[in-house]
């Protein structure tokens, strides 16, 4: 009787440890989310609702249209769009993207521009991708004050440098893809 016993009672502790670190794991989850991620889908939310009512994303999109015929003016674009004060400013809701990226669609369907534009054009509408969720993601991975304060600015000078060069490499990689 005193093996079942403490056969029982090692089960027991066993269960209570691993149901003490889950109730802890959802502690820390709910934690997380109300400290980071609400505050950021707010933050997003706003930013998205100035964009929008405002007419600033058809505005920029409008202004960068012309850019989108040919790999320079795609590499000038996708400087424009990483510009380290913009990118976080334009990656809520990919407003850029989206307009752009329909006007490229509809140009290359209507065979206005080439088919070769396609896969450039994609990394060049893109460079803003993430920079808006930097600071969230730093401050979920508990990012200590000083690091948060150098890699926010380095994550967004690195996107404003690699923006271009994944449009040339994007360029170089489509030639012959797409035969005329």
């Amino acid at each position: 009787m005193g093996a079942l016993t403490k056969l029982l009672e090692k089960i027991g502790r066993s269960v209570g440890k691993v149901v003490g670190v889950l109730y802890q794991s959802g502690r820390d989850s709910i934690d997380q989310v109300i400290k980071n991620v609400l505050p950021f889908m707010a933050f997003i939310s706003l930013v998205i609702g100035i964009i929008l009512k405002t007419g600033i994303g058809d505005l920029l999109a409008n202004a960068l249209k012309p850019l989108a015929g040919n790999p320079v003016g795609l590499i000038v674009m996708s400087l424009i769009i990483g510009l380290p004060v913009l990118s976080p400013l334009l990656g809520p809701g990919a407003v850029i993207a989206q307009i752009i990226g329909t006007l490229l669609g509809v140009q290359i369907g209507t065979k206005a521009i080439p088919a070769s534009i396609a896969l450039p054009a994609l990394f060049a509408i893109n460079p803003q991708v993430g920079c808006d969720f930097i600071p969230v993601g730093l401050a979920l991975g508990e990012a200590e004050p000083e690091t948060v304060e150098i890699g926010v600015p380095a994550v967004l000078f690195s996107r404003l440098v690699t923006g271009p060069v994944s449009v040339i490499i994007a360029w170089v990689a489509s030639i012959g893809m797409y035969p005329q």
